[in-house]
């Protein structure tokens, strides 16, 4: 921007000023071109013809002249590199914590759909989980009270001797997305296994706490399976998957049991570590045990009946079912609470990564629309 005054009267002391002025309104009726004195102190060349300088001799007006130069083209190769940068810069705005290389709009863009479509999932999820932990909950009630019988049955049974031989069954499923639910009997078994201080059977008569590392193990759940694959591959006797898809039947249990009986695996007691509900936030690693049927004909108390060998084997077969039926509608509510639990956490850790992607687009967008605008005002677009 360059600025100059006419004067209406040029000033009779002053012979430069009126010759100047005259020169100046030859020059603008001939089409010559005029000079001015920029910022800086150099000449700008601008073109008179169009200017009629009778017009301000006799009122004070203020000309404003825009001269627009071509800088050399290093100089314009510099601005657009500094442009683009600046813009890269400006879109990307301030990176989280963590953030994979959001160099673009586009991709924040992107992952804001993503993220948004994660949280509809995780919330339709929760919902399912909550339906199904209701029915689970009711289940599990009329479950316990087999546990609860078949534990009175062996109230007055001697325990095992030491050195008996024990057979454990893992209780868990097939299916994800429900926490540290699988990998808390997976742990139990391993700490059990080890003879750790605190494994479950710790606290439990020493001829039970004693256990061989190679025990054989029957593990239901492809879960759990996977994860005790590598340390105890070797004491797999036998799995079960797609059992208690939805809510597990005495009939799945009953089905189990007869398999473990006719597979021929000998052992004297049965420990079955399955998940215990505690509440709908919390649950805990539990050990149940179910005596075999060489334990049965031994107790004084089932002696004083006259009972037949098929009576008792029935007995300690029908014991077993129960007691793994017990453990199965217990594990699968503690299964759908904690599913639920995830999911709700997913949900709102999916919300605060939607609110901070959010935010980054929005500056990010915002820096953007400034820098085009500062690029428009100054003149620099046109380049």
């Amino acid at each position: 921007m360059f600025s100059k005054t006419l004067n209406p009267e040029p000033d009779a002391g002053n012979a430069h000023g009126g010759r100047k002025q005259g020169l100046n309104r030859g020059r603008s009726r001939k089409g010559k071109r005029g000079k001015l004195f920029g910022v800086r102190g150099r000449l700008c060349p601008i073109l008179l013809a169009s200017v009629d300088t009778q017009q301000f001799t006799r009122s004070p007006h203020l000309l404003l002249f825009l001269v627009v130069t071509t800088p050399p083209p290093a100089m314009l190769a510099r601005q657009s590199l500094a442009r683009a940068a600046a813009r890269t810069t400006a879109a990307t705005g301030a990176a989280p914590a963590g953030a994979r290389n959001m160099a673009t709009l586009r991709e924040i863009e992107l992952r804001l759909k993503s993220v948004r479509n994660i949280e509809k999932i995780t919330k339709s999820m929760k919902m399912i989980a909550s339906t199904k932990l209701n029915k689970a909950q009711r289940a599990m009630q009329a479950g316990k009270e087999y546990g609860l019988a078949n534990s009175e049955v062996f109230e007055h049974v001697p325990t095992d001797k030491a050195g008996g031989k024990k057979l454990f069954i893992v209780i868990s499923s097939d299916k994800g997305l429900c926490g540290g639910i699988h990998s808390s009997v997976s742990k139990a078994t391993r700490k059990v296994l080890d003879g750790a201080e605190d494994s479950p059977l710790a606290s439990a008569p020493a001829a039970d706490a004693q256990v061989d590392p190679e025990s054989p193990i029957a593990v239901i759940g492809d879960k759990s399976k996977t994860q005790l694959a590598r340390a105890l591959g070797s004491n797999f006797a036998m799995t079960f998957n797609q059992i208690g898809r939805d809510i597990p039947t005495f009939a799945d249990a009953a089905a189990v049991a007869d398999l473990i009986v006719k597979s021929g695996v000998q052992y004297d007691s049965v420990f079955i570590v399955y998940n215990k509900f505690v509440s709908a936030l919390s649950y805990n690693a539990a050990v149940m045990q179910v005596k075999g049927e060489q334990a049965l004909k031994e107790s004084d108390a089932f002696k004083v009946y006259e009972n037949e060998d098929d009576a008792t084997k029935d007995l300690a077969e029908f014991s077993l079912a129960n007691a793994i039926y017990a453990a199965l509608v217990e594990g699968h509510a503690c299964e759908q609470s904690a599913r639920r639990n995830a999911m709700d956490n997913a949900s709102k850790n999916a919300t605060d990564m939607i609110a901070t992607l959010q935010m980054q687009y929005n500056r990010g967008r915002q820096a953007a629309i400034t820098n085009e605008l500062v690029d428009i005002i100054t003149g620099a677009s046109a380049l």
